[in-house]
């Protein structure tokens, strides 16, 4: 009994400090800049019936 009473401390205890840490980990969504993409690929301009070599 001791020992499940501990394992579900640890558990509780793992589950709240991962939400603290998700938190307060700094990732926000932020807009693309656009001017450090890259050139599109030949393979994005394609047009189906035509044969790239």
């Amino acid at each position: 009994m001791l020992l499940l009473l501990a394992l579900l401390a640890l558990a509780l205890w793992a589950a709240i400090a991962t939400i603290v840490e998700v938190r307060r980990d700094g990732y926000r969504q932020t807009p693309t800049d656009w001017s450090r993409v890259g050139e599109p690929r030949a393979h994005d301009r394609a047009e189906s019936g035509h044969v790239y070599r």
